[in-house]
C-alpha cells in the first residue's frame, strides 16, 4: 500500500498512521467491554463514547493554531508520545484492578483532546512531505493503510485480546503510540513546516478567525466544506442504526454481520487507493461530483434493498465514495491553503464537517424508534440526492 514514489518521509508517516490505527482499533472496543464490565448502565457506558466526541468539537480550532504555531514533526511526536503514556497508565490501573468509570471517562476525553492536536499537524505536515500532485494518492495510502489496520487486524483482535487479559488491548496501544512516536522522530526535520514567526503570532482566538475566515472566503473550499456536513448527517444516521437495518431488514445472519460490515472496509480501501486516478482523470473538483452522484446511486440501492447481497454491494460502493471523498477533499485544501494557514483551516474544515454527525445520529435514532430503521435509509438517500444537486450547481459557477 505504500509507494517508493511517495518517498523515504511519506512511508514513515504512513507507517507511524498505520501503528496509531491499529492501536485505536484495539482500545476503542475494549474501552465499551470495559465499561460493559464496570456497569450496565446505558447511559453511562454512552457517556465513554461521547466523551471522546467532544474534544475535536470543543479543541479542533486551538488545535488548529498550535499545529501552525509549533514545528508540526515534533508535535505529532510529543503527542503520540504523551498518548502512550497515558494509554499505559490506564492499562496499568487495568491490570491491578483500579480503573473505575470516571478513569475511562478520563482517558477517552485526554486521548481525543490530544488527537485534534495531532489530526491538525499532521494534515498540515502532508504537503511538506509529498509533492502536491501527489497529494491525492498520498491521501489515499493513507486511509487504505488505517482503513485495513483497523478493520481487518486491530478490530477484530481487540475481543479476543480483551477476553485473554483486560489490559492487553491497551498495553498493546500504548506500543503503537510509542512505535507511531519514533517514526515521526525519524522524519527528515527539514521536511516539516516551521512554525510562524513570534512576531506574526496574535492572539489565539485572533489566529483562529483568520484560519475560519480564510476558509469562509474560498468560495469552493467553503462549499465542499459545507457539502461534507450535510454527507455527514447523512451517513452518521445511517451508521446509527446500520446493525438494526442489517439484521431486520436486509436478514443478515448475526453470525455474518462481521462478514457483511467487511464488505464496507474493503470498498473503502479500494476507494482510497483508486482515488489519485479518478482525480488524475476527471480533475479534483469534478470527480467529488461525480462521487457524490455514484453515492446517491448506491445509497439508493442500499434503501431498497432487501437481501444481504445486494444490500452488502451498495454499502461498499457507498463506503468507496466516502473514501474517494475524503481523500480528495483533505487534498484540494492541503494544495489550495497557505502553509502557514494548514493547521487552522483543516481544523475549520474538519470541524464544520463534524457539527451535524451527533444530530444525525440522534435523528436516526428518533425515525428509528418510531417508524423503523427503512425511513432512516431513505432520508439518507434523498439527502444524497441533494447535496449531489448542489455540488453539481457549484461545479457550474
Amino acid at each position: 500500500m505504500t509507494s517508493t514514489a511517495l518517498g523515504r518521509d511519506f512511508r514513515l508517516l504512513w507507517s507511524a498512521a498505520v501503528s496509531s490505527r491499529l492501536g485505536d482499533a484495539l482500545r476503542t472496543p475494549a474501552l465499551a467491554l470495559l465499561a460493559a464490565t464496570l456497569t450496565r448502565d446505558p447511559r453511562v457506558i454512552a457517556a465513554v463514547t461521547v466523551v471522546a466526541q467532544l474534544p475535536p468539537l470543543l479543541f479542533g480550532l486551538l488545535g488548529g493554531v498550535y499545529a501552525d504555531r509549533w514545528d508540526r514533526r515534533r508535535t505529532m511526536a510529543l503527542v503520540d508520545g504523551v498518548r502512550a503514556v497515558v494509554v499505559a497508565a490506564l492499562a496499568v490501573a487495568i491490570a491491578f484492578d483500579r480503573a473505575g468509570i470516571l478513569t475511562l471517562l478520563v482517558a477517552a476525553f485526554l486521548l481525543a483532546t490530544l488527537g485534534t492536536l495531532f489530526d491538525a499537524a499532521s494534515f498540515a505536515l502532508l504537503p511538506a512531505l509529498v509533492p502536491p500532485a501527489a497529494l491525492p494518492r498520498a491521501n489515499g495510502r493513507l486511509q487504505a493503510g488505517t482503513a485495513v489496520a483497523g478493520g481487518f487486524l486491530g478490530a477484530p483482535a481487540a475481543g479476543v485480546l480483551f477476553a485473554a487479559a483486560p489490559a492487553l488491548p491497551f498495553t498493546l496501544d500504548a506500543v503503537t503510540f510509542a512505535v507511531a512516536a519514533l517514526l515521526v522522530l525519524a522524519l527528515t526535520p527539514t521536511s516539516a513546516a516551521r512554525p510562524v514567526s513570534v512576531a506574526r503570532r496574535g492572539s489565539v482566538w485572533g489566529e483562529i478567525a483568520e484560519g475560519v475566515r480564510w476558509l469562509r472566503g474560498h468560495r469552493t473550499l467553503w462549499r465542499f466544506t459545507l457539502l461534507t456536513a450535510a454527507s455527514n448527517l447523512a451517513i452518521s444516521g445511517v451508521l446509527a442504526v446500520l446493525v438494526l437495518y442489517a439484521l431486520d431488514v436486509l436478514r443478515v445472519p448475526p453470525a455474518g454481520y462481521g462478514l457483511f460490515a467487511a464488505g464496507a472496509i474493503v470498498g473503502g480501501v479500494a476507494g482510497a487507493l483508486g482515488a489519485s486516478r479518478l482525480a488524475a482523470r476527471l480533475g479534483t473538483a469534478p470527480a467529488l461530483g461525480v462521487v457524490l452522484a455514484v453515492q446517491t446511486v448506491a445509497l439508493t440501492g442500499f434503501a431498497l434493498a432487501r437481501h444481504p447481497v445486494p444490500g452488502g454491494i451498495a454499502l461498499a460502493v457507498f463506503a468507496a465514495g466516502t473514501a474517494v471523498w475524503n481523500s480528495l477533499w483533505a487534498s484540494y485544501g492541503q494544495r489550495h491553503v497557505p502553509s502557514g494557514l494548514l493547521g487552522r483551516v483543516g481544523a475549520a474544515q474538519r470541524m464544520v464537517g463534524l457539527l451535524t454527525a451527533p444530530v444525525g445520529a440522534a435523528l436516526a435514532g428518533l425515525v428509528a424508534s418510531a417508524y423503523g430503521t427503512v425511513p432512516v435509509a431513505g432520508a439518507a438517500a434523498g439527502t444524497f440526492a441533494l447535496v449531489t444537486l448542489a455540488a453539481w450547481r457549484a461545479l457550474r459557477t
